[in-house]
Parts: structure tokens; C-alpha cells; sequence
């Protein structure tokens, strides 16, 4: 199976360590043109509106004109964005240029797609781990570049570092990646915003949808806090933030290439998904009791198990609960949730740092994750009574598409 993905998860890998770059510089660049901490979570929800937007749509033209031009497309725009970045002389450039990458983006859930068209269904958990290690490998490098870089040269070489490598994941994908799905006159017929409205009142679908919003909104509250919990809570600078980074994606790398697949094979998606929320909810409560880097670890450890176990887990149920045409839409509607978290979960968790200090930086996430851990086995209830309906109506859709 990794040969089949070889292609795909080389070219993340270098997508990755430039966008990485931005997570820990960010912060410092918004505060630098004199704004609070909470414009950085309104830049944040800025980009991940243009995602939310953007997300389904580009799923769904995948399923219709294939995964490679729609990833052509996103870095094109990822491209000129990072480079607008780079010379932006003011907060409100600043969110020009997140606007037009945000715009042209929206790719996870075709990448996902891709995958999913090349692996069999029970293996889709384990590729998409394989897909969270190759992010993990590039975040490594990527924020302790930008930091690097930053330190000799300013903000603006971290972000054409980032332009440069956009490029580069351009002409690969060009030149590497082959097709992974052949259109058809059906994917043709396969209209968009239909077909993405219906997913939401999908029975097959919508459960694991809800659960994953709130999956989401824990992750994505947590990642826009974290460089500035950090600096309150263990006083750390912008070079000790990106060694931070760097670290937690070596566990990160680990666990995804190494433990969902197992997890997965042990317990099956759902349970392994249901114990990386429980996982997520004990490290979020930890978070206002930490104040020396060696309880942070166990944190960090605690967070990577859980959003590994629980963001895989879910996202191989939907792809496994979609046909093989829907997969792009699917997976491009799960994505977009990401996206609608990005919206929401940024500025509260920004707001309750900024009001009340850094003890409270994780109570948005750790209130996101126990909804979510409570949906896990409301959802594995529901399930154990209609898992044979589901089978048999998407033996029937299969078969309908075959004939």
C-alpha cells in the first residue's frame, strides 16, 4: 500500500514544511504591526472562512474532473498568497493575501480523496495516518526553519521560503502525480451544491459529521492558542515556540505512522476514535495545571494520542461510509468543518487568553472535546443497531453505479 502512496505523501511532505512555517511566526508577525493576540484568531477565521467556502466545492470538482488539476489549483493560489505575505506593509495586507490562499485552497480533503481512491476501505485509516505522519515529518523542519530564518533575516524570509516551496510542490505535482480517478459521464452528471447539501442530511453521514465539528473545534482552538499559552504559562519566546513545534511533530510522526494503524487494526475505527476523544478531554483539563516543561510534555503526549486516534478514526468511518464517487464530496464536506472550527474556535480561545490569562486558553477546546467524546458513544450506540441498514444501502448505491 505505502508504494501506491508514495507520490501523494512526498508532495505533501514539501506542502507541509512551508505551510508549518507560518504556525509559530504568525503570532509575532500580527503583534508586530501593534494588534492584540485576538486579531491573530480573526486572521485565522478569515482564512478558514474562505476554506469553509472553498472546501466542498473543490471536493466535489474533484469527484467530477479528477483530484490532480483541483491540487494544481490550490497551490497555485498557495503560491501568490505566501508571497503577498511576504511584502504585506500593513495588518489589512496581511489579510488580503490569507484571503486568497484560503480562496484557492481547501485541498485536505481532496488529498484525502486521492488516498481513498487508492486503498481499500480497510486500510483507510492507516493511509490517512500515513497522511498525518508525512504533516507531522514536515512540521519538524518547517517551524524550526521559520524560526531560523526569521532570526537572521526578518518576517518576510520565512514566508518567501514558504512561496518557494509552493512553487516547487507545483511543478512536482505537475510532473509526478498521476491520476488517481478516471472521469465518467455520471461524474459528469454529479452536480455540486446538491449533492454537498445533501451530505449534511445524509443518514449515513451526518452523525459522524456533528462529531467531527466538534472534534474540530477542540483541535483547531488549541493549535490557535498554543504559541501564546506558551509564552504565558512557561514564558517561551518565538525560538523556543518553533523547537516546541518540532518536537511535538517528531510524536506525532510517531503515533500516526506507527500507532493508528495498529489502534485501528485492535479496535476498529470507531472505538479507536472514541478513546482519542477521552484522551483529548484529560489533556485539555490538564492544561491550567502545567508550569514546568516536563508536565507539558505529558500534555503534548496526551493531545497527539488523542487527535491522532480521534481525527483519523473519523475520517476513515466517512470515507468508508461513501461510494466511490462521493468520496471527494465527502471528504471535501468533512474538511470544510475544519475550517467552520477555524472559524469559531480561534477567537474564543484567543478571547478567554487574552481576558483571563493563560490558565484559560484550553476551556473552549476541553468543552469541544467532551461534546465530542459523548457524540462517540452516543454514535457507537446508534450504530451497533443500524451498521447492517448502512451496509446494505451502500451495496445497493455501488451496485446501481456499476450498472
Amino acid at each position: 500500500m505505502i508504494r501506491k502512496l508514495i507520490p501523494i505523501l512526498g508532495i505533501t511532505f514539501v506542502d507541509i514544511i512551508g505551510f508549518s512555517m507560518l504556525l509559530p511566526v504568525l503570532p509575532y508577525f500580527v503583534t508586530h504591526f501593534g494588534m492584540k493576540a485576538i486579531v491573530v484568531g480573526l486572521l485565522l477565521s478569515t482564512f478558514s472562512f474562505c476554506q469553509l467556502v472553498s472546501g466542498p466545492v473543490w471536493g466535489n470538482v474533484s469527484d467530477r474532473i479528477g483530484r490532480k488539476r483541483v491540487l494544481i489549483i490550490s497551490q497555485i493560489g498557495a503560491t501568490i498568497g505566501w508571497c503577498m505575505l511576504a511584502f504585506s506593509p500593513n495588518i489589512q495586507w496581511v489579510f488580503i493575501a490569507r484571503i486568497v490562499e484560503g480562496i484557492s485552497g481547501g485541498n485536505i480533503g481532496v488529498t484525502q480523496a486521492y488516498v481513498a481512491d487508492l486503498v481499500e476501505g480497510k486500510d483507510r485509516a492507516r493511509a490517512f495516518g500515513f497522511i498525518s505522519a508525512t504533516f507531522a515529518a514536515a512540521m519538524v523542519f518547517g517551524p524550526a526553519g521559520g524560526g531560523l530564518l526569521y532570526s537572521r533575516f526578518g518576517f518576510s524570509a520565512p514566508f518567501l521560503a514558504a512561496s518557494a516551496l509552493q512553487l516547487l510542490t507545483l511543478i512536482l505535482t505537475i510532473v509526478l502525480l498521476p491520476e488517481s480517478r478516471t472521469k465518467t459521464e455520471e461524474d459528469q452528471a454529479h452536480v455540486g451544491m446538491r449533492e454537498i447539501a445533501a451530505t449534511f442530511t445524509n443518514p449515513r453521514f451526518s452523525p459522524l459529521l456533528v462529531q467531527k465539528l466538534a472534534l474540530s473545534l477542540c483541535l483547531y482552538g488549541w493549535y490557535s492558542v498554543i504559541a501564546l499559552y506558551l509564552a504565558g504559562q512557561l514564558h517561551f519566546g518565538l525560538v523556543a515556540t518553533t523547537y516546541y513545534f518540532s518536537a511535538f511533530a517528531v510524536v506525532n510522526v510517531l503515533i500516526n505512522g506507527f500507532g493508528v494503524g495498529k489502534a485501528s487494526n485492535l479496535l476498529g475505527d470507531r472505538v479507536m476514535s472514541t478513546l482519542g476523544l477521552a484522551l483529548l478531554v484529560v489533556g485539555m483539563a490538564c492544561t491550567p495545571f502545567v508550569h514546568t516543561s516536563l508536565s507539558f510534555v505529558g500534555v503534548m503526549v496526551l493531545f497527539a494520542l488523542g487527535s491522532a486516534y480521534a481525527n483519523n478514526g473519523i475520517n476513515a468511518m466517512l470515507s468508508n461510509a461513501a461510494s466511490d464517487r462521493e468520496q471527494g464530496t465527502v471528504l471535501g464536506v468533512g474538511s470544510s468543518l475544519d475550517s467552520l472550527s477555524g472559524i469559531i474556535a480561534p477567537p474564543i480561545s484567543t478571547g478567554l487568553l487574552t481576558g483571563y490569562g493563560s490558565h484559560f486558553a484550553g476551556v473552549e477546546s476541553l468543552l469541544a472535546a467532551i461534546v465530542g467524546l459523548i457524540l462517540g458513544v452516543r454514535n457507537s450506540l446508534v450504530a451497533s443497531r443500524v451498521a447492517p441498514v448502512i451496509a446494505e444501502s451502500i451495496a445497493a448505491v455501488e451496485e446501481l453505479e456499476t450498472t
